[in-house]
């Protein structure tokens, strides 16, 4: 996925987020805002929107100092999504297609997004997307490529999502390994986020070796991109991820909630609708 216009100014509000949550020297905020800007200026259009935010949160830590801003509100996200779990689970259980209501409330975790300008209710969320209509539903062909997989490689978005994410691994009945960023990037999962969500009780997980908010192959270490190439089946979470394999040539499915307008056009759905989308399938 390229770089749309409506991408620049939203790159400015996580600067100034992110600045505010790490710094309350304005002197460090303003000279962040300019080196930002400045930035913007030359980023090519047909880089995706993870690589812009890899750079932006690179020059974050280098003015602020500050290596995690949003660990507290990681934590906090994890905390929240595990005291959540015995009820989510127990919705899973009661249900007439287990895996299909995984799915749901896996992409119910995916509202837990602190890079988009938007506030959310988790309960409230879990509770709509229940029950909504997907704009995309390529669950037949998730089935299918479940069945014939031994192997899955499932890619991380948010922290705290990753509670959710274990609740759909449990259902998948399948060898998964589980890939998380490299360092922490806005409120991405990282090996120990993803340990402390209790992922390692139902996965391998091992670090994409990214260091954007998004999996960008060439930016990749050569472990992961063995696992991308051989996988039976991948489960890509979230925009970030989306953004950065949208294009690639080979099977995906996306699970997300299009949470932006920008993201919703390029998947050609509207601003909040929920998906299972595959490609080259």
């Amino acid at each position: 996925m390229k770089t749309y216009l409506d991408c620049l100014p939203c790159y400015m509000n996580q600067a100034i987020r992110a600045g505010r949550m790490a710094t309350n020297d304005d002197k460090k905020i303003k000279q962040l805002l300019d080196q930002v800007g400045d930035m913007i200026k030359h980023i090519p259009m047909e880089n995706t929107p993870a690589e812009s935010g890899a750079m932006i949160y690179q020059k974050i830590k280098e003015i602020t100092g500050v290596e995690d801003p949003y660990k507290t509100i990681k934590q906090n996200s994890i905390n929240e999504a595990k005291a959540l779990y015995p009820e989510l689970k127990e919705i899973i259980n009661k249900s007439k297609d287990k895996l299909l209501t995984a799915i749901r409330i896996a992409i119910a975790g995916n509202i837990i997004d602190f890079g988009i300008n938007k506030k959310f209710n988790l309960v409230d969320d879990v509770k709509k997307i229940l029950i909504q209509d997907f704009a995309i539903f390529d669950y037949e062909k998730f089935k299918s490529e479940l069945e014939k997989s031994e192997n899955i490689l499932y890619l991380a978005d948010n922290a705290g999502e990753s509670v959710f994410d274990k609740l759909l691994i449990e259902e998948l009945n399948k060898k998964v390994i589980y890939a998380v960023r490299e360092i922490p990037v806005i409120n991405d999962v990282t090996i120990q986020d993803a340990i402390d969500s209790g992922i390692a009780d139902v996965a391998e997980i091992i670090s994409s070796g990214v260091k954007a908010p998004g999996t960008i192959l060439n930016q990749c270490n050569n472990n992961f991109l063995d696992l991308f190439d051989t996988a039976d089946m991948i489960i890509s979470k979230g925009q970030g991820n989306y953004e950065g394999l949208s294009d690639i040539n080979r099977s995906v499915f996306f699970l997300l909630k299009a949470k932006c307008s920008v993201i919703a056009k390029d998947i050609g759905v509207k601003e909040d609708d929920i998906v299972i989308k595959s490609i080259n399938l």
